[in-house]
């Protein structure tokens, strides 16, 4: 049988299936994640031409189809946004990036370390590759699209989600670098710490806002502002620029050596606070969503496949228990913590904590840092990485669906209670 033949076939059936797949599971308690991966398991365990489907063997592959699928949906989670960014309106994300995020980073390498026997670098690695909110696979609880009145402000706990993993996939670069730097010059602090603070933190950092800032604000221009009409491509809905944003915002900060990632959720949060009364954000949104299902598909789909042909093999009931703890007891607790004293409501507050999806944004930092670093414990760190991220797709795929409802239908009837029903999305419950 012709390999070929089967590759157009299955992404035939995976370009259906990504058009298809959303809309019949709006209601159910399954998401289209949860299917895919059952896919690729089953078939790449049936079919014998397929390639094996090892992240090792095809590093360099998996590292841009992460990095491409990341950037992308960073885009679309900062033109979903409505809520202009400020450190009051904000104040949820503030807490989570500031307070439950150090905290998770901690308690997950000292897990690597105490539990799984990992060195410091190596647990550092699982850190950060573990610390990001993944906008990838969060679709279910996060900002669905543009609102058509965007004085219409997301709920809490939604927003939260969405504007987190916009900035914690950035923000957990240091982190990674810090753990390639470890790895390579040994853990005395004077070997690494201070090229690490004055690079790998404030310039890739300032970087990336300021780029992202600057490409989002001439961009805003263009679309929106430009005298001609020619020009002005909101006029014209050509969705598909919104890749050029993407693209450009990601590859000029890269020259620059800053955080690409930072700054093409920068960007997009600007060209949304160009002009917030527009329909045009929409049309880009659509475009962005659709090539970030595709291409969730094609990765899931290829986890799938690894986890059924070796990506697993050797695992222990020690890194079950570890992926378990990080994915219920750690985010959770640290995500809890994260938000006391803030204003969302008790319900509210367990939702966010509890969702903290891991997933395509984790297998990009593994796989990047592994390639630029010298780690001991390679193949556990895959293990344990791959599982936290399965284990996020099952559990949280099963659980989006019906929890939201009812947070949503809570918030409803507390809103009637209070006879300001119009305002539901902003009642804390």
């Amino acid at each position: 049988m012709d390999p070929s033949s089967l590759l157009y076939t299955g992404a035939g059936l995976a370009t259906l299936a990504a058009a298809l797949l959303p809309r019949l599971l709006a209601r159910a308690p399954i998401s289209m994640p949860m299917l895919i991966l059952g896919a690729g398991a089953l078939t790449f365990t049936v079919v014998d031409p397929l390639p094996d489907p090892d992240p090792d063997a095809h590093g360099t592959v998996l590292l841009h189809l992460t990095e491409i699928c990341v950037i992308i949906s960073l885009m679309g989670a900062g033109l979903a946004l409505n809520r202009a960014v400020s450190l009051r309106g904000w104040a949820s994300t503030w807490r989570l990036l500031a307070v439950t995020m150090p905290l998770s980073m901690l308690a997950v390498g000292v897990l690597g370390w105490a539990a799984l026997g990992l060195g410091v670098a190596a647990s550092v690695l699982l850190a950060a590759a573990l610390a990001p909110t993944d906008p990838v696979l969060a679709s279910e609880v996060q900002v669905a699209e543009p609102a058509e009145n965007p004085d219409t402000d997301e709920d809490e706990a939604r927003f939260a989600l969405t504007s987190e993993a916009g900035l914690n996939d950035g923000l957990a670069f240091p982190f990674t670098y810090a753990a390639i730097a470890i790895s390579l010059a040994g853990v005395a602090p004077s070997a690494w710490l201070g090229h690490w603070l004055a690079v790998d933190v404030l310039w890739r950092v300032a970087c990336g806002l300021a780029i992202g800032l600057a490409v989002g604000w001439l961009l805003g221009k263009l679309f929106f502002s430009v005298p001609s009409d020619k020009l002005r491509l909101s006029e014209h809905a050509e969705g598909f620029v919104a890749f050029a944003a993407t693209f450009l915002a990601y590859g000029i900060t890269e020259l620059a050596e800053g955080y690409g990632f930072l700054a093409v959720f920068v960007c997009a949060c600007t060209i949304r606070a160009a002009e917030r009364h527009h329909g045009y954000h929409q049309v880009l949104h659509s475009h962005v969503e659709q090539a970030e299902r595709l291409l969730t598909v094609l990765i899931v789909f290829l986890l799938g496949g690894a986890a059924a042909t070796g990506l697993l093999a050797g695992l222990t009931w020690t890194e079950v228990v570890v992926a378990a703890v990080i994915l219920l007891v750690v985010r959770p607790l640290t995500g809890w913590i994260g938000l006391l004293a803030g204003k969302t409501g008790p319900r509210e507050r367990t939702v966010i904590a509890f969702f903290g999806v891991r997933g395509v944004g984790s297998l990009f930092y593994i796989t990047y840092a592994l390639q630029e670093g010298q780690f001991d414990g390679h193949d556990a760190l895959w293990r344990i990485t791959g599982l936290v991220v399965i284990g996020s797709i099952l559990v949280h795929g099963l659980s989006a669906t019906p929890v939201m409802w009812l947070l949503d239908h809570k918030r409803e009837q507390k809103a009637a209670v209070r006879g300001d029903a119009g305002e539901a999305p902003r009642t804390p419950v």
